[in-house]
């Protein structure tokens, strides 16, 4: 199975353009769609779902134009929206089996999926519960289930674990990696934890356009060897910021802990740490900034990514 996105493009009515130019070619496995909110990943993700048309280009599913013939992909596809909601009154086995009927599964059928799918969300002994009393974290497992009744060969997850405690978004991302295997995982998120896991590439969108397409292991090769450790003084941290790109800053009792993303160390003090996806996701969120708006320990070098077509 093959998803081809071929230069896509969508333009709203007010003349704001959602995705431009955007080109991937997806293969079995997870792909986290990484990007800051107003990335334009929603807007992508809503073409896949076949919610909207682009404005230009095209979404082929198996050499097939979703554009043209949308039944091709809505059969094998799951959708877990960014705002999925619930019949509050309803129960879950209640809930998904109404999901499952307009998803045209037989009755049969639909019942053992949903015994099935409860299990796997670990939802089974709180099946009978109405939703109005689920926690978020146990809306999104019934979203997942839902997403999943039809057995999808294509799963499109939007921003799932905003709003979600810590617990409850370990256990939504160990689910999706779980779920992981000869299917199309298309996560959409603006936070790197979610996909660290899991994906098996990544690709970043900002202001529109797809700026990145590699594998976790080429974005932590471009910075390794310029993350850096440094202990400042409380006072001095709006001014580090100011000068340099900061990941983290952490307080502890010999004053903030910061991670600073630079070619050379920051001040002779600093340390060199092994990189994060964090800090690489950053520099390349930044880096189309950083070029326009040069800032001493920012913009003195450039980030080196492997296309995909030479891995």
């Amino acid at each position: 199975m093959q998803l081809e996105i071929q230069q896509v493009s969508k333009q709203y009515r007010q003349g704001s353009w959602g995705v431009q130019d955007v080109s991937l070619s997806l293969a079995p496995g997870v792909i986290g769609l990484l990007g800051p909110n107003g990335a334009g990943k929603t807007s992508l993700m809503n073409i896949l779902a076949t919610i909207t048309r682009p404005s230009s280009g095209s979404v082929l599913w198996n050499g097939t134009d979703i554009s043209q013939q949308p039944d091709a992909l809505r059969r094998v596809l799951g959708y877990l929206p960014q705002d999925f909601g619930v019949y509050p009154h309803l129960n879950a086995e209640e809930f998904l089996r109404y999901m499952a009927a307009i998803k045209g599964l037989d009755r049969h059928t639909a019942q053992a999926r949903i015994d099935t799918l409860l299990a796997v969300v670990g939802l089974t002994a709180v099946s009978r519960r109405p939703l109005g009393g689920y926690s978020g974290g146990m809306k999104q497992r019934v979203g997942i289930a839902q997403a999943l009744l039809n057995d999808p060969q294509l799963l499109i997850v939007d921003e799932p674990t905003v709003g979600l405690d810590p617990e409850e978004r370990n256990h939504f991302r160990q689910l999706i990696a779980d779920l992981a295997g000869d299917r199309i995982i298309i996560l959409s998120t603006h936070i790197v934890g979610d996909i660290e896991a899991s994906a098996t590439e990544i690709a970043i969108l900002n202001q529109g356009r797809l700026r990145l397409h590699t594998t976790p292991e080429a974005l932590l090769q471009a910075v390794e060897g310029r993350v850096w450790e440094w202990v400042i003084p409380a006072a001095d941290l709006p001014q580090v910021r100011q000068r340099y790109l900061v990941s983290s800053a952490i307080r502890r009792s010999d004053g903030i802990h910061v991670r600073v993303v630079a070619a050379q160390p920051p001040d002779a003090s600093a340390r060199p740490v092994p990189p994060t996806l964090e800090d690489a996701y950053l520099r390349a969120v930044h880096q189309d900034q950083n070029e326009k708006n040069p800032r001493p320990g920012i913009s003195d070098w450039q980030l080196e990514t492997v296309p995909m077509s030479n891995l």
